[in-house]
Formats: C-alpha cells, sequence, structure tokens
C-alpha cells in the first residue's frame, strides 16, 4: 500500500519536471524540502524508509538516499539508530525556498462577495466562541453523560451490525429508533403519533431548514415569537422566508385577535413556531386557552404549526406540561424534539414527528437533501431509551439541574435582590437576570466573556427594540460549588456599570 508521503512527492516531482532542477535526486530533494516548509509534512513525523519511498516512486534507492543525506547535513531531517528517518522538530530558519513553494498554493482572492442573504446570515449570528463554561445558556453537563453504558450498548451493537447502518439511511432514520421514540414520546410527552410519522435529522436546525424549503417559497411569511431563539430566525430568513415577530406575555404567543386577510401588508403564515411548553428565552408556558386559539386559527388558515420542545424534560416542580400537538389527533403540528439538551449537542441527532400527510414526502426530501447517516449512533440510542437508560439519566440530571437552580436564584436574591430575577418558570437550564434599563446588557455580555464568563444579553433575542434589558444566565454546565465564584465576576462588573450610570447599588 502507498504512504500518503510518497502521493505527496509524486506530485511535487510532477509540479517540478519542467523546471530546470538538475538531477532526479536533485528534485526529490527540492519536494521533500518544500513539503516540509509549508507545513506539508509536519515537524516530528516520520519519513519512510529509502528503499519503501524508492519503490513507491518507482525510482533508485540511491536516488532517495542521495535527497535523504543532502537533507540531513542540512538539518532538516535526522536518523534516530533502530527508530528511522524523522523531520527535524526544530527546523533551521534559513534557507526558506518561498518563490518554490509559493507554485502549490492559488492566489487568494482579495474580495469575496457573498449573496445579500448570506451577508446578512452574518451580520445576525448568534455562535458564541465558546461552548462550554459559566454561564453558557442551553449547554447541560455534558460531564454527566453515562459514556461506559453507551459504549457497552455501541459495542455490543457493532459486533453484528447489519450494513444497513453502514450505509445512506432511507427511512427517515433508523426505524428501531422511531419506534423508541414514538413509545417514549406517548407516554413522557403526550404526544400523539406512530413510528412512522418520525423523521431523525441532523440537529433542529436541519428539520427547521427542511421545512423551510418544502413549506415555504421565498417571500411566504413565517410568525415567531418576540424574542426568539435566534437559529431560527436565521434559518428562516436564509430560505428567503419573511419572519414576523408576534408579542410574548405570560400566556405565551399572543396572536392577533383578527385572522389575517393574506394581503401585503397582513399576509397568512405558512409557519407559526412556538416554544409552548417552556418559552425561549423568557420562560412562559403557553396557557390552554391560547394554545386552543392557535389550533383554530392555523387550522382555519392552512397555516403549519411548529412546535420546538427544546427542554421539557427538565421541570422541577408541578406536573408535566404536555405537548401541543397531543391536543387533537388531526393538529396541523409538527413537533420538534432533540437530545443536545438532554445528552449532549455533539450527537447531533434530534426528530420531527410529521403529521401523516407530510411524513413520506419529507423523509424523501431529507434523504435527497441530506443523506441521513448516523446508524450506529441512531441504534445504539434507540437502546438506551429502550433499556431504560434515557429516562434514568433524565432523573438523575433534572435532580443536579434543581440544585443549581436553587443556588443561582439564592445567589441572585442575595447579591442583588429578587427584583433582578426575571420570571421563574421552574423549568429548563437557564435564568434570566434583569436589568435595569440604564444597563447595557450587550456590552455587559461583552466584558463578562473577556473574564470568561458566558451569557447572552436578552436584547439579542428581540427583532424589534427590546422593551427590557437582561442576561441569560444557564447553570447546565456550572458545577454548584462553582456558581458562587462565577457569579462574583456578574455582580463586580454590574456594581461597577451602575455605578457608572448613577444608579443606586444594588
Amino acid at each position: 500500500m502507498r504512504s500518503l508521503l510518497s502521493d505527496l512527492i509524486s506530485q511535487r516531482l510532477t509540479g517540478l519536471s519542467d523546471t530546470p532542477t538538475g538531477t532526479l535526486n536533485k528534485r526529490v530533494y527540492q519536494a521533500l524540502q518544500q513539503a516540509i516548509f509549508d507545513g506539508s509534512i509536519a515537524p516530528g513525523s516520520r519519513l519512510p524508509a529509502s528503499r519503501d519511498l524508492a519503490k513507491e516512486l518507482d525510482i533508485s534507492r540511491n536516488t532517495v538516499l542521495a535527497a535523504y543525506d543532502q537533507l540531513q547535513a542540512e538539518g532538516y531531517i535526522q536518523t534516530r539508530s533502530g527508530s528511522g528517518t524523522f523531520v527535524t522538530s526544530d527546523l533551521p530558519e534559513d534557507g526558506v525556498i518561498t518563490d518554490k513553494t509559493a507554485r502549490y498554493f492559488a492566489p487568494v482572492r482579495s474580495h469575496v462577495v457573498l449573496s445579500e442573504r448570506g451577508t446578512r446570515l452574518l451580520t445576525r449570528t448568534g455562535v458564541a466562541s465558546q461552548q462550554w463554561g459559566a454561564f453558557m445558556p442551553g449547554v447541560p453537563d455534558v460531564t454527566k453523560f453515562p459514556h461506559e453504558i453507551w459504549r457497552k450498548l455501541q459495542n455490543r451493537l457493532s459486533r453484528r451490525l447489519h450494513p444497513e447502518f453502514l450505509t445512506y439511511s432511507r427511512h427517515g432514520g433508523c426505524p428501531q429508533l422511531q419506534h423508541a421514540l414514538a413509545d417514549y414520546l406517548r407516554v413522557a410527552r403526550s404526544v400523539d403519533c406512530t413510528a412512522d410519522q418520525i423523521l431523525i435529522t441532523t440537529g433542529t436546525h436541519q428539520a427547521l431548514d427542511l421545512l423551510a424549503k418544502m413549506l415555504c417559497d421565498p417571500g411566504d411569511t413565517a410568525w415567531i415569537e418576540e424574542p426568539s431563539y435566534w437559529g431560527i430566525r436565521n434559518v428562516l430568513t436564509i430560505n428567503g422566508v419573511d419572519i414576523q415577530p408576534v408579542p410574548v406575555d405570560d400566556s405565551g404567543m399572543a396572536p392577533p385577535e383578527n385572522m389575517p386577510e393574506n394581503s401585503l401588508n397582513n399576509p397568512v403564515p405558512k409557519l407559526i413556531c412556538v416554544t409552548p411548553s417552556h418559552h425561549y428565552p423568557l420562560g412562559s408556558v403557553m396557557s390552554l386557552a391560547r394554545r386552543q386559539k392557535i389550533l383554530a386559527m392555523a387550522s382555519e388558515l392552512g397555516s403549519w404549526i411548529v412546535e420546538d420542545d427544546y427542554d421539557s424534560e427538565f421541570r422541577y416542580s408541578g406536573s408535566p406540561i404536555p405537548a401541543l400537538q397531543g391536543l387533537s389527533s388531526d393538529a396541523p403540528v409538527i413537533y420538534i424534539g432533540t437530545f443536545s439538551k438532554t445528552l449532549y449537542p455533539a450527537m447531533r441527532i434530534s426528530y420531527m414527528v410529521l403529521p401523516r400527510p407530510l411524513a413520506s414526502r419529507l423523509k424523501i426530501a431529507h434523504s435527497e437533501l441530506y443523506r441521513g447517516g448516523n446508524g450506529l449512533t441512531q441504534l445504539t440510542l434507540a437502546e438506551f431509551i429502550r433499556e431504560g437508560h434515557y429516562a434514568a439519566h433524565i432523573r438523575k440530571m433534572r435532580l443536579i439541574y434543581s440544585k443549581r437552580r436553587n443556588t443561582l436564584t439564592r445567589m441572585i436574591e442575595q447579591e442583588l435582590g429578587p427584583e433582578y430575577l426575571c420570571e421563574d418558570s421552574n423549568a429548563g437550564l437557564h435564568l434570566i437576570l434583569s436589568l435595569p434599563d440604564s444597563i447595557d446588557d450587550v456590552a455587559l455580555s461583552a466584558e463578562l466573556e473577556q473574564l470568561k464568563i458566558l451569557t447572552r444579553p436578552l436584547s439579542a433575542y428581540y427583532l424589534r427594540p427590546a422593551p427590557r434589558r437582561g442576561l441569560l444566565l444557564g447553570y447546565g454546565c456550572v458545577p454548584e460549588e462553582e456558581i458562587e465564584t462565577a457569579f462574583g465576576h456578574i455582580v463586580e462588573c454590574l456594581r461597577r456599570r451602575l455605578f457608572s450610570a448613577g444608579t443606586t447599588e444594588p
């Protein structure tokens, strides 16, 4: 089997064949030298034995030896007795042949023109440079994941793995996972579904992208909550969907009293995107009356309700909030769930429960656009759910997060006062620290990030001018014993800004 290095050198020799570079051994030397200098061969890398490289390049071994000898004499490589030949870890600083290495790199364009919607997307990004640490919202404690249980399940399954799990998915996901999810959702979330209605996706963003492409034409309207998750806005916008923010109150999304007339100024929405069980980011729960109103409105208008049930498993008191999807057997609701909050984000497994008229067509479209895979991971997750490990993990994490939430709540009340606590829904993985209007939450969040304290400004979740200021504080990935110290940094920064603004210190 040819080594990767011999393929590289062969390509470089072809590039040098039409230049007056002298003998073959000199050209081999130059090809190796250039590859070392441009990083294609990293410092400390082991080179093939001269006999092996000569055979792979179909040249004389003496030619390779001559090139190696020259490189060793100049300090580029060294021979270790009994180990082989290696690129020197500390390369000499002189003799860089930039005029020759440049031939292998295309010139970089000085100006790149993006599409209008691509440019707009980059001006509205919400992805943080860091995704782990106090108080990153929406991130679970991934250190508590039961890796040993998962490893045993995966090892057992991989020993007798059918080829269909190693190729592209053609069922909208692993059938075993679809069945396990249908059973789980009926019991845990009162979702009315069967396995054939479930489509497995690579994250919630992919699910939304598929819905936007298949259910909306450019220029169609979608209602979204105000405030709302930035990811929904970006995915819809990049697909040419016009988003209309609808205010959220203590009962959830508050749709207009009168039906839209499908005019230019009052278009009928193709999609109505909601988080009814736990609004993101404010935390309110959609009332039954409001749910029934939105269901009736969607049915009359021919709209699809997109229910994002992103963290419903983490409710710390009271009865579970059933899914909107289960209120009616023929509800025009597309239910989206994810394992990013309950297990870990990098798993990249989410799912949709689709109304029957949509299921088969969206599964075909998903296969055409995204070519689903990760069969072994999905099969392992199905067993993880079926054997009860998923429910057990959620119960364990619910206790852990409840303690962390209580600790953070107590710190806010002690250090700042109860008026700094936003609505307490007693659910989810974050709290909102309310701020006075005199405080710029975007600037405060940026200052805290320099101190390695990760928050999100509440005002950034609004499309229209934000009526309030605050910080989203995620407690999921902060050990309980570290909350006090981390929150202390927030208090210090906030008090300095309050003093500068002439506001009474909390």
